[in-house]
């Protein structure tokens, strides 16, 4: 029996493939090993959001190749599409699958390892459909991450992405609801609607045969046994009256929205090519707080992105305090052979980009305990998902529907008779509400 380790890079699209293609390993004979010294195949799922992320794709490969030089290294994902004739020429690896071949693995390593083939390199590139991938479980037991769309058609001025994953291509429903059905029966009891663009959700099928996003949240709803469902990032004019109102009355939907922004200033936003305004931005956060009591709206923001003069960035600050989001990831630009924004004049300096940052960061900190505290003496619904040692005391940790990570004392578990895995409701004088 061959032993395979992998090791995945980047989003929850790649999460969830890097899953999937561990099971098909499972279901071929594969025993799947840590990622160490031993293992005969070594997987790489790559990222090239950044070219940090292009380099650590690289120096995972390499480490791989050391820890057994006559292991299979295989490198999959998107640094294969940015740099695949970089990769072929590379000594440390062995197999470079793109991103619509993933499904192919067992059988592109059977070639390989019985010599069928005369070149380890697999031809690669994006398809115009979608790539069928499967999961019947997930390594944490108590969240599952459910890939219903892949691709972007909106080439925003400083991202690769399009360019790696190819244009929208979107999952069947039917495959969707089964591969759910499958998991609920297992006893899982959230998921997490994942995709590349998942507002572009099923505009890319036939007219007579398209379903939207919503939609396809309406049919999962349904499905007896899933308890949650939480909405991975959604595209800021997604948002409608007619959006939100439908969301609110399905009691299954989680109200914590994920929000991409980027930018607080607009012409900011016109330079990186994204296709709204910060009043339109705006709109639709209050659309989402017209409808839910207390939502918990997370971002991501850029600083430093090529000509973003003190101003612009201090219109952004003033922007995010007056959304005041509960969570904001906060990145300094990063530039990316490639995209249009690697081209930009007025680069900004490092040292400006960490001040900024810095700034932000504080800012988040103090907005995201705000909206912590608002849950201060009321009951509220956990998923129980790992333990963990506190200030020397033992809790079990989980996340409430808005996102909120809370920490029951270890004790109260067990004279309660909780569940891992399993939601459980508690008033928070009980418990510990923790920074993600």
């Amino acid at each position: 029996m061959k032993k395979a380790a992998l090791h995945n890079l980047g989003c929850k699209v790649n999460a969830y493939e890097t899953e999937a293609m561990e099971q098909m390993l499972e279901q071929a004979g594969y025993e799947i090993v840590p990622f160490a010294p031993g293992a005969d195949v070594y997987i790489i799922n790559t990222c090239s959001v950044t070219n940090i992320a292009d380099r650590k794709s690289r120096q995972m490969l390499h480490k791989a190749k050391k820890m057994n030089p006559d292991a299979a290294v295989v490198a999959v994902g998107c640094y294969v599409q940015a740099a695949g004739k970089e990769l072929i020429k590379d000594e440390a690896i062995d197999l470079v699958i793109g991103n619509d071949r993933k499904n192919e693995l067992i059988h592109i390593l059977e070639e390989h390892f019985s010599a069928q083939k005369d070149a380890d390199i697999i031809e690669i590139g994006n398809s115009r459909e979608y790539e069928e991938l499967h999961i019947d479980k997930i390594s944490d037991h108590t969240r599952a991450f459910i890939k219903v769309q892949d691709g972007c058609n909106q080439f925003c001025s400083y991202c690769i992405i399009p360019y790696t994953r190819g244009r929208v291509r979107s999952r069947r429903p039917e495959s969707v609801e089964s591969e759910i059905r499958g998991l609920a029966h297992k006893g899982y009891e959230e998921i997490v609607l994942t995709g590349i663009h998942l507002s572009s959700y099923g505009t890319d099928f036939p007219k007579e045969e398209q379903i939207s996003l919503l939609q396809l949240i309406q049919q999962l709803h349904n499905i007896e046994g899933i308890k949650r469902i939480r909405l991975g990032s959604l595209e800021p004019r997604i948002v409608t009256e007619e959006f939100a109102r439908a969301l609110s009355d399905m009691e299954k939907i989680c109200p914590h929205f994920h929000l991409s922004l980027q930018s607080g200033c607009d012409s900011v936003l016109k330079r990186m090519n994204r296709r709204y305004t910060t009043e339109e931005y705006l709109e639709g956060c209050r659309i989402l707080r017209k409808y839910f009591s207390h939502p918990a709206i997370t971002t991501d923001v850029i600083v430093g992105f090529p000509g973003e003069t003190e101003e612009e960035f201090e219109t952004t600050k003033r922007f995010l305090e007056t959304v005041h989001f509960y969570e904001m990831h906060v990145f300094k630009y990063s530039r990316r052979k490639g995209t249009r924004a690697d081209q930009m004049e007025g680069q900004v300096a490092e040292s400006v980009k960490a001040a900024r940052s810095d700034k932000l960061l504080k800012l988040e900190k103090k907005m995201s305990e705000e909206f912590r505290k608002d849950y201060i003496g009321r009951e509220l619904e956990i998923l129980l998902e790992e333990e963990k040692e506190l200030d020397n005391r033992k809790y079990f940790v989980g996340h409430t529907k808005e996102y909120v990570k809370a920490a029951i004392p270890k004790e109260q578990f067990k004279t309660r008779g909780f569940v891992k895995g399993k939601a459980v409701k508690m008033i928070t004088d009980d418990i510990l509400l923790l920074e993600v």
